[in-house]
């Protein structure tokens, strides 16, 4: 993994990730509804998850424009370091090696698009191309408080 930070934006490259979770796939207007609904669901069963590399961080992951109906939908998952007896209405995810800019946000749920919205300013401003059609991610680590959530948004770059 190699980072480098720039105007408080950071640019990162990781290794493949590994994925245990739900997907959720819905109309878009219920993704704000759905999404935490999947993340107590997770926490609750996180016992169940064999291999995990941190119980207290969710992933979510999601293709800015999907080419597939397989790649529809948001994911909801914890990293495993390896797949094993995958619990029952679960599903995996294997994220492949990639580079992403990266802004941590910290606040209300429904202002992560206004982080969004920075982070492809600055994306653009640094001559970076955003790659839509790959996974991007984002990483909670605090997330059951919707009024104060905390998580880095990791949107793929070339």
């Amino acid at each position: 993994m190699s980072e480098t930070i720039l105007q408080n934006k950071t640019i990162k490259e990781l290794d493949e990730i590994k994925l245990v979770g739900f997907r959720v796939l819905c109309p878009g207007d219920q993704y704000i509804i759905e999404i935490p609904r999947a993340s107590i669901l997770l926490s609750e069963r996180i016992s169940e998850i064999k291999h995990l590399v941190n119980p207290l961080i969710q992933f979510g992951a999601f293709v800015v424009e999907n080419g597939t109906d397989d790649e529809d939908g948001y994911w909801v998952c914890t990293e495993v370091k390896e797949y094993e007896d995958i619990p029952s209405g679960m599903v995996t995810l294997t994220v492949p090696p990639q580079k992403y800019a990266v802004s941590r946000f910290k606040g209300v749920n429904y202002k992560i698009a206004d982080a969004y919205n920075d982070l492809h300013l600055w994306i653009e401003d640094n001559k970076f191309k955003r790659m839509k059609d790959k996974w991007h991610l984002e990483k909670f680590y605090s997330w059951k408080d919707l009024e104060n959530v905390e998580v880095d948004l990791l949107d793929t770059v070339e």
